[in-house]
């Protein structure tokens, strides 16, 4: 992962990835952030020893990033990524990780000529774990696409595909994916509560039995069927719970409608 970096926006998801970066020996002084806010920009450099600037138009003239990474929310783009046009050449590819923004916005912005990746990665990469699903355009050399991941890779595990079309899809399953985990920790709690727990133990064990059932399935080999099925008695208490919970008004319907909703969001916001 030799070359500039340079960060635009470093958030919750930016410093993620910063973060993991610095992890893997990338050199910090190889690291240029701009972040707007003047107090984070100097704890930014205090901290991880990064040249953090809080404006684009401050970068050195002839600063020569390998790799462009846009962080920035998605509202705040239009203003934010024409500062970056400049950097548009055959050795700078642009990796975006802002939802519902597509290739074809980022060209009209730098350039049609401009290598781009649009990568969708989850807010487990707050703790390496994530996963990123990326798509290049035809103008990212094999050289751009390896960076690329490596930078991804940093933060967890990494998935390519050509049709930028799936997008929407990856948007709705992985990336909202952990927002949905939480909420079975949450709905796992008020059921515990309504069946006689003490409030304080019903969010504990739902938030322990989340976790770990998580971490299992992180470890081992098992489809999560398979993993279904191993903990299950026959004619015992978790078939007879499962036995709801995969009826045929349970789960699956539920869950595939809202991933279709959320997918169908993804494209409106991309149009």
């Amino acid at each position: 992962m030799d070359g500039i970096i340079l960060l635009a926006g470093c958030g919750k998801m930016g410093s993620a990835m910063l973060e993991g970066w610095l992890e893997r020996g990338i050199a910090a002084s190889n690291v240029y952030a701009v972040e707007p806010n003047p107090d984070t920009a100097a704890a930014l450099e205090k901290q991880y020893g990064i040249n953090a600037l809080g404006n684009a138009a401050d970068l050195p003239p002839n600063l020569a990033p390998a790799v462009v990474v846009f962080a920035v929310k998605p509202q705040m783009m239009d203003v934010a990524a024409p500062d970056y046009a400049r950097f548009a050449g055959p050795e700078t590819v642009y990796l975006s990780i802002a939802a519902g923004k597509t290739i074809d916005y980022f060209e009209s912005i730098v350039g049609e000529g401009a290598a781009i990746v649009r990568a969708m990665p989850n807010t487990p990469a707050a703790v390496r774990r994530g996963i990123t699903v990326a798509c290049p355009n035809a103008g990212v050399t094999d050289k751009q696409r390896q960076f690329c991941d490596a930078l991804l890779l940093a933060v967890g595990e990494v998935e390519w595909v050509d049709d930028e079309g799936l997008i929407d899809a990856v948007t709705a399953l992985s990336g909202g994916g952990p927002a949905y985990v939480f909420l079975l920790a949450e709905v796992m709690a008020k059921a515990g509560l309504e069946a006689g727990l003490p409030e304080a133990l019903a969010k504990r064990l739902a938030r322990v039995t989340v976790s770990g059932a998580g971490e299992l399935m992180h470890q081992s080999t098992d489809e999560p069927e398979q993993l279904r099925i191993n903990v299950t008695s026959p004619a015992g208490t978790t078939a007879e719970a499962l036995s709801v919970l995969m009826a045929d008004d349970g789960w699956q319907p539920l869950m595939t409608r809202a991933i279709a909703a959320a997918t169908a969001r993804s494209r409106e916001l991309a149009g």
